[in-house]
């Protein structure tokens, strides 16, 4: 009896831990997934303040800043190049909602970033929304809306 218990003892948090990763990988489609994708590697490129991020941007890309700038593709590619804002830390703390109707997902998500502006130090937990949309079998963002989050 006591080699059972022992066993279960060891046994359960396996299994409740296979359930677990199981059943996450599951939650998303396939096409959800890559769109999680997508989102990671924006998060990384902007922060190693890498130009190939532009690849993932639609040409009529649109963003919505937490402070109210707006910008299309071309004020992008100018501030990026000009390193008017440098981030040391993107990092996802969780998704909220994803959504997909044909070739368009749209994603809800928080993320904390942390970096420099006009070399002062900043760091916040923003809410984005991204809608990406499916461009010759590629995902590519269209247009990414982010709120500050105040604690």
């Amino acid at each position: 009896m006591i080699e059972f218990e022992s066993l279960k003892r060891r046994f359960f948090p396996l299994l409740l831990l296979f359930c677990f990763v199981f059943g996450f990988s599951q939650k998303y489609s396939r096409e959800e997934k890559a769109v999680l994708i997508q989102a990671k590697k924006l998060d990384s490129l902007m922060q190693k303040n890498d130009d190939q991020i532009i690849n993932l941007f639609c040409t009529d890309v649109s963003f919505g800043h937490s402070n109210g700038w707006i910008q299309n593709l071309n004020d992008f590619k100018k501030d990026f190049s000009s390193k008017k804002v440098s981030y040391t830390t993107i990092g996802q703390l969780e998704i909220s909602e994803i959504k997909q109707i044909k070739n368009t997902i749209s994603l809800r998500r928080t993320i904390k970033v942390e970096g420099l502006y006009k070399n002062q130090n900043f760091e916040m937990k923003l809410a984005v929304l991204e809608i990406w949309i499916k461009k010759k079998s590629i995902w590519k963002l269209w247009s990414r809306q982010s709120v500050e989050i105040k604690a």
